[in-house]
């Protein structure tokens, strides 16, 4: 796909995003980061490694990596460094798929090992369904953040050229 491909901008912005809530949450001891907050997951530890866990199921599917369900037999990462190198590859490993993704392969068929079974889904579909994954969770460890006393980071001013913030330059291609 060209420059202009839309999974490719999802992608680096998911990156980008991730990114940034990173540079956040590094400010905070390794029990505030595990600490009780209000959310689905009860910490931001658990938070941030939900979404981490989750992007390796869906890019193991969209890349047919073979690993399935077996990529949730991990530990929790515990501080925020090392989850935070985590997800900045896996990021670069999506973007790099969305970047080589070509029309015709949006429609490829993808299978996804659930509990219940074997289930099959577009590409383009699985896709959509990662980034809404990690722009909920995100959201999340926003409110999670405030909660702890620190400023949530700006994480919606990435495409525009009115607001855009400058951090998110480095993303675009």
């Amino acid at each position: 796909m060209t420059a202009g491909n839309p999974f490719l901008r999802m992608a680096l912005n998911n990156a980008w995003a991730n990114a940034t809530l990173y540079l956040a949450l590094k400010t905070l001891s390794e029990v505030d980061f595990w600490a009780p907050r209000p959310g689905f997951f009860g910490s931001l530890g658990r938070t941030m490694n939900h979404i981490y866990e989750v992007d390796l199921y869906y890019i193991d599917a969209l890349t047919e990596g073979g690993r399935g369900r077996s990529v949730y037999d991990r530990a929790d990462i515990r501080d925020a460094a090392s989850l935070a190198a985590a997800q900045a590859d896996s990021d670069m490993t999506f973007a790099r798929f969305a970047a080589e993704i070509t029309p015709e392969g949006l429609a490829n068929p993808c299978r996804t090992e659930r509990r219940d079974g074997v289930t099959t889904e577009r590409a383009d579909h699985l896709i959509l369904h990662l980034v809404q994954h990690q722009i909920h969770h995100r959201g999340q460890a926003h409110a999670m953040l405030s909660h702890a006393g620190i400023d949530p980071p700006q994480l919606d001013d990435f495409y525009l050229e009115h607001g855009r913030v400058p951090s998110a330059a480095a993303y675009w291609t």
